[in-house]
């Protein structure tokens, strides 16, 4: 079940955005404490952001840039303020969409639904994917490994990806470059060694040496 934050300071309309999403079967939560909205973030970890540009104490594009901090979950902002700049700005923050007030619920729902089938594979919704004691978890692009925590980038994220969604098997190079790259054919073959090389180091720093193999002359595989 995909988990959606909502911050609006208008408790009407969250509360109708939260009950029309949860009858599409979304978990959704809704900020009440504006001082700390990162707070809420980390403990709900959604997989989505809902959020107005006019806040109390901080505004919206402040908490956009504080959640692109530590996560890659997808955010959509939710404003009566529809003028270019703001749109613009918001992208700049680091928004996926921008939405202006009023809106039709099923607009809202056809946005939500259309980026989180372009964020999360829909062959795994889950929220996270696993492979021995490691955990890949898909809402902030990061890996988890007895207790400790890898932020991975988002080249990072996608050949890991890649490799926890089939388990045990190899993963050819051609393939992990399509994800990686898909019509840039002008990238170079050893850009995908350069990056798997730079992940691997970053794996041994949470204790997971050697986790990715190399198939000479076919591709990759994860091992426990």
């Amino acid at each position: 079940m995909f988990k959606i934050l909502i911050v609006e300071d208008d408790s009407i309309i969250s509360d109708k955005i939260r009950m029309h999403l949860e009858k599409w079967g979304y978990e959704v939560e809704s900020v009440t404490d504006f001082t700390d909205v990162i707070q809420h973030f980390a403990r709900f970890e959604p997989q989505l952001v809902l959020i107005d540009i006019g806040l109390p104490f901080y505004n919206g594009y402040y908490w956009c840039g504080e959640i692109r901090k530590i996560s890659q979950a997808p955010i959509i902002f939710i404003s009566s303020v529809s003028d270019n700049m703001n749109v613009i700005m918001a992208v700049n923050m680091g928004a996926d969409d921008f939405l202006v007030k009023p809106f039709d619920l099923e607009v809202l729902t056809a946005k939500v639904q259309a980026i989180l089938r372009r964020t999360y594979s829909f062959q795994n919704p889950a929220p996270v994917l696993e492979y021995g004691n490691a955990i890949l978890r898909m809402g902030d692009m990061s890996l988890l490994h007895q207790g400790r925590k890898l932020q991975l980038t988002k080249n990072e994220f996608r050949i890991m990806q890649s490799l926890f969604e089939n388990p045990g098997s190899v993963v050819s190079r051609e393939s992990i470059m399509k994800r990686l790259w898909d019509n840039e054919c002008f990238v170079d073959d050893n850009t995908l060694t350069v990056n798997i090389n730079r992940l691997r180091k970053r794996l041994d720093e949470i204790g997971l040496k050697d986790f990715i193999l190399t198939k000479k002359g076919v591709g990759y595989q994860l091992h426990e």
